[in-house]
């Protein structure tokens, strides 16, 4: 089928998320891609790009990994799919959550089973709620969460989403969700400041947990200072409050160990998971609790737990999701995560020298993110309509790089997930790019503010 053809049926039968409806319409698909190999996405006509997004920060092993492919069909063959439901069980998903309870912080065992993040973010919720609600608490619901944060867009998700642009679209979906300021922007104390403002004017008696991801990913890849979420921590305690750490970007070695939480020295209640745990290759989500959470569920919970998805534990996805773990732990990288992670930094800090237009850098394993700024001294940032970021990315895109802009609240930031299995030749190259793109971009700069 040729090209033309395929856009005409993209534009009329294919509704694309998070996407502009009217853009796809008047301009067709950004690219058609035709096959994925380790880093490089080519598309229809031949154009090889490197993929530095991992496509939606999942692809941690890279495209084309034909081991995952195969223990797919082999699964496929003997169980394709069975419900987990009433008890049923079956091998893959046994020895999945095991594997997973086996890598998540100590004391974190128990694994209910989703088909992804946004699906993962409505559990844990629902668990934090029920498991107040079965001690006799059942006022204790309401869950706080963080300005610029990114959950999911499932009920309970998009509420807890801290980007108000997810509301506006069908409202918010479910009551009692709050945020409170995250400390990038505002600084740790304010942050810790406003935490506390919310639970105290809320009541804590009426607090269930408080949701964030350790790295703020769709929000510009925030890093918050160690500090911040280690006293995000004991304010919980203090409180009797539940920690739920988001980690379906983070999860899965992308910032240089297995789960994000553990760069900052904290161990949360609960922890949602997808993306990497599977590479994005097929569908799979989760939610692993504490043991105590499990402890409360198993010995106070009465007839059947009323939440469940038909694809939960899915035999497929599970036995995936296990090969995809043996294949980082048998090529090393999460480790690779944090050399190549320590790489990349070193090269936005060189861009950052020589180009005026670039203000703070940052990242932690294979995550990270280069702000653009009219003025680096003050931070002074760009006039919105100079759609700054975006002429990056697309001259990131003529470049043969495939990347993602944020512009939430008059920023410019630049954000990278490259898959984890990166050597240090694709990282310069990916580099070098990103310095030629800048470059044109303010060159252009240059011209229009003269």
């Amino acid at each position: 089928m040729n090209m033309e053809k395929l856009i005409e049926l993209d534009k009329k039968h294919f509704i694309h998320p998070t996407s502009s409806i009217q853009q796809q319409q008047e301009q067709g698909p950004k690219m058609i891609v035709e096959k994925g190999e380790g880093i490089y996405l080519t598309d229809t006509n031949g154009n090889v790009y490197i993929d530095a997004m991992s496509s939606l920060w999942n692809v941690n092993i890279g495209h084309g990994r034909e081991e995952l492919a195969e223990v797919a069909a082999e699964q496929m063959k003997k169980l394709a799919f069975s419900s987990t439901f009433s008890t049923f069980s079956h091998k893959p998903a046994i020895l999945l959550a095991e594997k997973i309870a086996s890598l998540a912080p100590e004391g974190l065992n128990a694994v209910f089973f989703t088909s992804g993040g946004s699906e993962s973010n409505d559990t844990a919720i629902k668990l934090v709620r029920h498991y107040w609600r079965i001690q006799g608490k059942p006022e204790k619901r309401k869950i706080i969460g963080l300005g610029r944060a990114y959950h999911g867009v499932a009920a309970a998700s998009t509420s807890a989403t801290g980007i108000p642009e997810f509301w506006n679209m069908a409202g918010k979906m479910m009551v009692d969700i709050y945020h409170a300021d995250n400390p990038y922007g505002n600084g740790k104390e304010k942050a810790i400041a406003s935490l506390r403002a919310v639970i105290e004017r809320e009541g804590p008696e009426t607090v269930a947990a408080f949701i964030a991801e350790p790295i703020q990913g769709a929000g510009g890849v925030l890093i918050p200072p160690k500090e911040y979420l280690q006293e995000v921590r004991a304010i919980c305690d203090e409180y009797g409050i539940l920690y739920i750490a988001d980690e379906v970007i983070t999860g899965f070695g992308r910032t240089g160990k297995w789960f994000g939480i553990e760069n900052f020295g904290v161990t949360p209640d609960v922890i949602s998971f997808a993306k990497g745990v599977t590479s994005g290759y097929i569908q799979l989500g989760g939610v692993i609790v504490s043991d105590e959470i499990h402890n409360v569920l198993k010995e106070k919970s009465k007839g059947t737990l009323f939440h469940g998805y038909t694809y939960s534990g899915h035999p497929t996805a599970t036995a995936v999701g296990l090969k995809n773990i043996e294949i980082m732990e048998k090529e090393g990288l999460v480790e690779n995560s944090r050399k190549m992670g320590e790489v990349m930094l070193e090269g936005f800090k060189k861009i950052k020298k020589e180009l005026d237009i670039v203000g703070e850098v940052r990242a932690l394993g294979l995550l990270g993110a280069v702000e653009l700024v009219a003025d680096p001294e003050t931070n002074k940032r760009f006039a919105p309509e100079l759609q700054v970021a975006p002429k990056v990315i697309e001259a990131l895109h003529q470049r043969g790089v495939i990347c993602r802009a944020v512009t939430y609240e008059g920023t410019d930031i630049i954000c990278f997930a490259p898959p984890l299995i990166m050597n240090e030749e694709q990282v310069n190259t990916m580099v070098e790019r990103l310095h030629d793109a800048i470059k044109e971009v303010r060159e252009s700069l240059s011209r229009v503010l003269q």
